[in-house]
């Protein structure tokens, strides 16, 4: 499990990038942390990776501050950044250099990775696009089969086809003694694999709630006139709106059309799942 309690962070003095996060992120779920440019998505993840430090507040993994650099803790803990620079070898002797870091690593594991993404694990890195060096430490990263496995914008640089590859992937990797946390934008691209919505804003964490819980409280759709909508916006399909759902009625979660209702209507989202009343 990952948690935070009141963390707060800035790059300044004076000025906040991170305001107050308290989050519990357990294991069984792909969490999809979100939020606008610059609210600090990118920071999170690196301060929960020991690669920062809050100005205030505590992190913890597992229950251990990840800045006391235990290896038992890094053992269970990987990032994929957005941007990364990889040494001008085989992907395979990357692994054989890095892998003793990861007691579960598993080579053939990474091999049939690598053969179902397309990518040539005894291919020089340099020598890759973007996009194949992408999913080559997509393909390293889950063979080494850690507890937890955080992800920076995985899918950019990715083909279509490679996307959906990577999102049987990793929905095949996730396992009731695992979590994954994807922070990105590129909502589409892994919509279906989110079953928990982190939403950042300048306060704080916005929202957080299973998509279970999501769809309980909210239905997302055109909007009768009996509906109490919470929020609404205009697409090429019409109007499409975010209503409390009094109705039970089921419906697909939106999650672009959520973070906008969020961002845009933040104290009636709160409002709505704080309360103590469950459906």
């Amino acid at each position: 499990m990952i948690t935070t309690k009141n963390l707060t962070f800035g790059y300044t003095m004076g000025h906040n990038v991170l305001h107050d996060i308290t989050l519990e992120l357990g294991e069984g779920h792909i969490h999809g942390l979100l939020g606008c440019n610059g609210i600090g998505k990118t920071t999170l993840l690196k301060i929960v990776c020991g690669i920062m430090r809050p100005r205030t507040g505590s992190v913890a993994v597992d229950g251990v501050d990840p800045h006391k650099r235990l290896p038992a803790t890094f053992e269970e803990l990987m990032i994929i950044p957005e941007e990364f620079d990889l040494p001008n070898i085989s992907l395979e002797r990357f692994a054989k250099i890095t892998s003793p870091f990861y007691p579960r690593f598993d080579m053939g594991q990474m091999r049939g990775y690598c053969q179902e993404l397309g990518v040539d694990p005894m291919a020089k890195l340099h020598s890759m696009s973007m996009g194949q060096r992408k999913k080559a430490y997509i393909a390293f990263a889950l063979a080494c089969n850690v507890k937890m496995l955080l992800m920076d914008e995985p899918t950019n640089g990715l083909d279509i086809p490679s996307k959906s590859v990577f999102r049987r992937l990793l929905a095949s990797y996730v396992d009731d003694s695992r979590l994954v946390v994807i922070s990105t934008h590129q909502v589409a691209d892994v919509e279906q694999l989110l079953d928990n919505i982190v939403v950042l804003d300048g306060k704080g964490v916005a929202l957080n709630a299973t998509t279970a819980e999501i769809t309980r409280r909210l239905k997302f759709g055109k909007a009768e006139a009996s509906d109490r909508v919470i929020y609404s916006e205009r697409t090429i399909a019409g109007d499409m709106a975010v209503m409390l759902n009094d109705d039970d009625t089921d419906t697909m979660l939106n999650i672009e059309l959520l973070f906008n209702a969020t961002t845009a209507n933040r104290d009636a989202i709160a409002a709505i799942f704080n309360s103590k009343t469950t459906k």
